[in-house]
Order: C-alpha cells, then sequence, then structure tokens
C-alpha cells in the first residue's frame, strides 16, 4: 500500500499554512511552518502572483495533506460525491470526515490524524464490536467506536493517550464516552463543525477543469 513517507512538516510549509499534522507540537515553537516560513526544496522560485489554477491546486493539496489521503484514492472521493445528489464540495468533505481514522481523530483519542492511522493500522479500534484495521472504512450514524483493550485492564499507552479526554472539543455529530474510552456517531457530519478551513468549492473547480 503506498503511502507518504516524507516528513509531514514539509507538507505544511509547501501549503504556507499549519495543518496541524503532528498534534500538540504545531502549537509550540518548534513548529516548521513557524521556524522556517519558506517553501521546502533549495531553489524557491521567486514569489508571483498565483494563477486561479495554482489556487484551486493548493485548496486540494492542502485537503490531501490534511486527512492523509493520496491522489488516486482523493480523487476516487470526488467522483463518488459528484455522483450524489447535492453540492459535490460538501459531500466531498463529509466523505473525508467519515473515515474511521478522522473519527479516532475528532474523538480526540490520540493527537493527530496520522497516529490515528497508524493505530487503525495495527487494529487498535473496532466498530460495533468487530475489530476493524481500515483507516479509510466510512463510519455511518449508529457505528460505535472504542479501543481493543483487554478484558482485564486497559494498556499503559492507551490510558496515556486518553488521560484527560476530551483533549479537544468533539463535534457534535459524534458522542464520545470518556469512561468507557468509546464513542459513537451520531448523524453526518454538520459541516459548520469541520474546522479545516478548506475552501471545497474550489476543489471542485480544479477537477472541472
Amino acid at each position: 500500500m503506498a503511502r507518504y513517507t516524507d516528513p509531514v512538516c514539509r507538507q505544511c510549509r509547501r501549503i504556507g499554512e499549519k495543518l496541524f499534522l503532528k498534534g500538540d507540537r504545531c502549537y509550540t515553537p518548534r513548529c516548521a511552518v513557524d521556524r522556517r516560513k519558506r517553501p521546502p526544496g533549495d531553489n524557491v522560485p521567486r514569489r508571483r502572483r498565483s494563477s486561479d489554477w495554482a489556487i484551486q491546486l493548493r485548496e486540494k493539496q492542502k485537503a490531501r495533506f490534511t486527512y492523509g489521503v493520496l491522489e488516486r484514492q482523493f480523487r476516487g472521493y470526488f467522483d463518488v460525491a459528484r455522483d450524489r445528489q447535492g453540492a459535490t464540495g460538501d459531500l466531498l468533505l463529509q466523505l473525508l470526515e467519515t473515515r474511521l481514522d478522522n473519527v479516532v481523530f475528532r474523538l480526540s483519542f490520540v493527537d493527530s490524524r496520522r497516529q490515528a492511522r497508524q493505530l487503525v493500522n495495527h487494529g487498535h479500534f473496532k466498530v460495533n464490536g468487530r475489530r476493524l484495521d481500515i483507516p479509510s472504512y466510512q463510519v455511518k450514524p449508529g457505528d460505535s467506536i472504542s479501543w481493543m483493550g483487554t478484558d482485564d485492564a486497559v494498556p499503559e499507552f492507551i490510558e496515556t493517550l486518553t488521560d484527560g479526554l476530551p483533549k479537544r472539543p468533539v463535534p457534535q455529530w459524534l458522542r464520545l464516552d470518556p469512561e468507557n474510552l468509546a464513542g459513537q456517531v451520531v448523524t453526518e457530519p454538520n459541516l459548520s463543525e469541520i474546522d479545516t478551513g478548506i475552501e471545497s468549492r474550489l476543489i471542485v473547480e480544479f477537477y472541472s477543469r
């Protein structure tokens, strides 16, 4: 399975803003965007006025980097959203938000989507009582998500990750049960609660060329 293996901070620097790909580190002075305020690479071209295509491409890449999706899979999400009834851009963001790794992140079980993807891949979560190791699994209203712990005790690393839940505000389309380390999908994602700052309209325009 293909995956991005370079430093994720390069993605933030390429976009020119924080995408919060490394969790709490992005809020500290160690953040690469604050320390190095130019795009990655030795020969960086001088700044010029960006074309409409460049602006649309940047927004598409911003969405890809934020959710940790490669181009082929992202285009697949766009095709699914385009074939459904409704606003394509809004449906695209809903598909990305209902990925299992993003839901684990939204429930505040982990510090970043990348960490969520790794833990899901390793089989540390179950959906509706069944172990699931597919980060791209699309959750539905009524699904319950919980840690794959043992019957006797919760592993130490899970206690460390979940200490002080919730660490971040949990969106209203999800319900968190801190005592049982579980969450539930209540309804479809509310677009007003998606705080990624992604202009989905520009992504639709990019693929409509």
